[in-house]
């Protein structure tokens, strides 16, 4: 049996992961200035509300270092705020600001108009099957 890389189903998902990542990179990148650990930092505080970064790490399965940039830039934006916790003054909760708000509504619109450019071409139970399978996989 033969092998081909282009057959190769970590190959298959790593290709269309970063092919439909680079083509949805202009909503966040040219509106917000975002980089995409940026951009998902914001979507899962804006879904979540008030998140630690350790939580946003196991949330987003990111690397404490890249969230940790992440929160810096997006706080530099006005994006975000921190707030100490009052047990444990070594953490710090994170929240969107009035702004980052409303900057998360506006990515969240572009998300969804974007899912459904990218499964046009499905049927409502393609769409579901590989959601499915996507979720089994990961």
């Amino acid at each position: 049996m033969s092998f081909s890389i282009n057959e190769f189903l970590p190959y298959l998902l790593n290709q269309t992961s970063e092919a439909v990542s680079k083509d949805f990179q202009p909503q966040y990148r040219e509106r917000y200035g975002m980089l995409r650990t940026e951009w998902r930092v914001l979507f899962h505080l804006g879904i979540h509300g008030k998140l630690t970064a350790k939580e946003i790490c196991t949330l987003a399965s990111l690397h404490k270092t890249k969230v940790s940039r992440a929160v810096t830039a997006l706080e530099a934006k006005r994006f975000l705020s921190r707030t100490a916790d009052e047990n444990d003054r070594r953490l710090e909760h994170l929240s969107l600001t009035k702004q980052g708000q409303k900057a998360y509504a506006d990515l969240h619109k572009a998300a969804q108009t974007y899912e459904e450019k990218i499964t046009s071409a499905l049927s409502e139970h393609e769409i579901d099957t590989l959601k499915s399978v996507l979720k089994k996989l990961g």
